[in-house]
């Protein structure tokens, strides 16, 4: 199992915006089409205007044909389309849990 961990910085006060989006729209397509949300935050304190999100694949074969299918997606386009303009910068990081890690 792989976790991937996407961190957006958005641009200052748009954090609600994001989220309202999101909940409105991306949310049901993303956890229709990927398999399984970690987890869904947004920054309080330190660097602050960031959503993190962390989905889990069995491995990068499937996290490949997960995010294009995704991409694919019109719903998904559209919501793409509204959010980009809120978006500064995007990270995104490919996690390996330890064999301790009840994430497995």
């Amino acid at each position: 199992m792989i976790v991937e961990k996407r961190t957006y910085t958005l641009h200052i006060g748009k954090v609600a915006e994001y989220m309202k989006h999101y909940k409105a729209e991306g949310l049901a397509i993303q956890t229709r089409i990927l398999p399984k949300m970690v987890g869904w935050f947004y920054s309080d304190i330190g660097e602050l205007n960031q959503i993190v999100h962390m989905w889990a694949y069995e491995d990068l074969n499937e996290r490949a044909r997960k995010r294009k299918e995704l991409g694919e997606d019109p719903g998904w386009q559209a919501y793409v389309a509204k959010i980009r303009p809120l978006v500064q910068r995007q990270e995104s990081q490919i996690l390996m849990p330890a064999e301790w890690s009840p994430i497995r």
